[in-house]
């Protein structure tokens, strides 16, 4: 037996030592760790820092816009016999806009009742159809309001009641 044990101690010359080679990837692992942690923090810091300004931004926007709230509407639609009713709320992108909104507040509402009387039940009634009328809605309203930024930033239909 002690014959066998100097037989699997001795080297051969072609095998590298195990204890050098695995100092050596014991090394690369530490030294990988190290520069992917520190990567990763890095970029988890530059992201978040980031992400705190807009935040910041997007709160000092929100604070300054107002919603106007209309009268709702009855109107009759395209189709015979066919109604709907619609409330809708302008977001507006400054406060301080609210009195020209205010004076301009007919002309919104004869916009808002040609188009949409204009309309058939079918072209309305989709999801698509909605999104359709409100682009259309919002892009004659700020073109009522004949400023060279846009006035209002969004609508928002609160009722939607067809028959």
């Amino acid at each position: 037996m002690a014959e066998e044990k100097d037989e699997l101690e001795v080297e051969t010359p072609g095998e590298p030592k195990k204890k050098g080679s695995n100092k050596k990837f014991l090394i690369i692992i530490i030294v990988a760790t190290i520069v992917l942690g520190a990567g990763g923090f890095a970029g988890y810091k530059l992201l978040a820092s980031k992400g705190t300004t807009d935040e910041k931004k997007e709160v000092k926007e929100e604070a300054n816009t107002s919603i106007i709230a209309l009268a709702p509407f009855v109107l009759n639609l395209s189709d015979h016999g066919r109604y709907l009713k619609v409330t809708i709320q302008f977001e507006i992108t400054d406060e301080k806009l609210q009195e020209k909104v205010d004076a301009r507040t007919p002309q919104l509402r004869d916009t808002i009742i040609t188009l949409v009387s204009s309309k058939s039940l079918n072209s309305i009634s989709s999801p698509e159809g909605k999104f359709q009328l409100k682009d259309e809605l919002l892009f004659r309203a700020n073109q009522i309001m004949g400023m060279d930024k846009d006035v209002f930033k969004n609508l928002y239909f609160t009722e939607f009641v067809m028959q």
